[in-house]
């Protein structure tokens, strides 16, 4: 049982997000025994990973959702690591990605050296096509089959509209958002001994994946021109209800490959979550 959920909708963007608030920008959702905070809107992602820090340091149990992959299809780590741990992978990306408080940041030449390793045909794909760089093409080239590395996670297959891991450009693409967001995570944990769900058991301080898109309908209904914000409030809200309801526990069952490629939390829960929102 948390006392506290945050969930974090991220942002890939090469450059702070506008002054005013705006869509696909990093929003920040909290629900607690208060009720709803108002949703917090960050330029940069090192100002939320500042914000979220302080947050933790609160004290109290907090589960804190990210609204990216914390993982990738099996055999990925280990072709990187030699080490099927995902959070030795967590610790490698960490290792290879900058990304300074304006939000530049290094995604496209970290995703085009793992490309160089895998060998191949790689398997990340989307760059900008006026910056072409050795091995990462701004169209879709790999051949998972051929590589040995599946395109989609199995709670990808699971839950669609889910998008795959490896695309870093485009409309839908979660790929930049992963490789800029776990490094994060990693640090959160280091920082503050926080378990990163499902790699770890959940803890006091417990991080996770989430995906807002599991309410999608009641974002739409909420009427806000800023679906992102509905989005952390809405998901916040509902998750925090079960969490005080003890009925949380569900949600943190997973199938074996979870282990190492992660999971969505509320993943096959949806109507569960939906539900929650309409408890007074």
């Amino acid at each position: 049982m948390f006392d506290r959920v945050i969930v974090v909708d991220w942002s890939g963007k090469a450059t702070r997000s506008p002054r005013k608030d705006s869509k696909d920008a990093i929003w920040i959702g909290v629900a607690d025994v208060e009720g709803d905070w108002q949703p917090k809107y960050c330029r940069t992602r090192a100002e939320a990973f500042e914000w979220v820090g302080e947050r933790l340091s609160d004290g109290g149990r907090q589960l804190v959702g990210f609204d990216f992959p914390m993982g990738y299809p099996l055999g990925f780590a280990r072709r990187l690591t030699a080490t099927d741990d995902a959070r030795r992978l967590h610790g490698w990306l960490a290792d290879q990605v900058v990304d300074d408080p304006s939000n530049a940041n290094n995604r496209f030449e970290v995703a085009a050296e793992v490309n160089r390793l895998i060998g191949g045909t790689g398997v990340f794909w989307g760059c900008p096509k006026a910056r072409p760089r050795p091995h990462l093409s701004s169209h879709k080239t790999p051949d998972y089959t051929a590589v040995g590395i599946a395109e989609k996670r199995r709670v990808e297959r699971e839950n669609p509209p889910a998008k795959p891991v490896w695309q870093l450009l485009g409309e839908g693409s979660v790929g930049s958002q992963a490789l800029l967001g776990i490094p994060v995570v990693h640090r959160l944990a280091a920082a503050t001994g926080a378990s990163v769900w499902p790699f770890e058991l959940p803890r006091a301080l417990t991080l996770a994946e989430v995906y807002p898109s599991l309410l999608a309908r009641s974002v739409s209904l909420s009427g806000d021109p800023i679906p992102d914000r509905a989005q952390v409030r809405l998901l916040s809200r509902a998750l925090y209800r079960l969490a005080r309801a003890e009925r949380l526990a569900p949600l943190f069952a997973t199938p074996p490959e979870a282990a190492e490629e992660g999971w969505i939390l509320g993943a096959g829960h949806a109507a569960l979550l939906r539900d929650a929102l309409a408890w007074a």
